[in-house]
């Protein structure tokens, strides 16, 4: 399926190119409703928000779907099970791959190659810290010397 389609979707990419590889197995459970275990895979070009470059982000996600008819037959389903509505008795398949990927991308993308971000002030880009040199912040570092002072007055 390919990422262009997917218009909720797009603001989000870096990049419109290539597919969601997907499989879906209907099949009734115990209770007679009508399930899919939908599958869904595909590599979205996201922007690391730590250097604003673009990387690859490898998407996978695993869903037992239950089908309704209307929303009332969402409170009889099991939890285990989220609901896929119909619409004038047809399924999106469009929709439910992209509301999968929606759901697999990470609330901030970072390209974990990523090891050390360069910072840069008024031009001069210096390392984040020194290789094999792990930079310890201390926030509250002069507090006890402001204290100190204070004790003095």
């Amino acid at each position: 399926m390919p990422l262009k389609r997917m218009k909720r979707l797009l603001p989000l990419l870096a990049s419109d190119e290539g597919s969601a590889r997907f499989s879906a197995r209907f099949g009734y459970d115990q209770q007679k409703d009508l399930i899919v275990d939908l599958s869904v895979d595909a590599e979205l070009m996201l922007i690391c928000q730590r250097s604003l470059e673009p990387y690859r982000e490898l998407v996978r996600r695993n869903s037992r779907l239950a089908v309704i008819e209307d929303l009332a037959q969402q409170e009889q389903m099991p939890e285990n099970y989220d609901p896929v509505l119909l619409d004038h008795g047809r399924m999106a398949l469009l929709q439910i791959v992209e509301d999968e990927l929606l759901l697999g991308l990470p609330q901030v993308p970072r390209n974990p190659a990523l090891k050390e971000i360069e910072l840069s002030t008024d031009g001069v880009v210096t390392p984040a810290s020194e290789p094999g040199e792990e930079q310890l912040q201390r926030p509250f570092a002069g507090l006890a010397e402001l204290l100190k002072e204070k004790a003095r007055d």
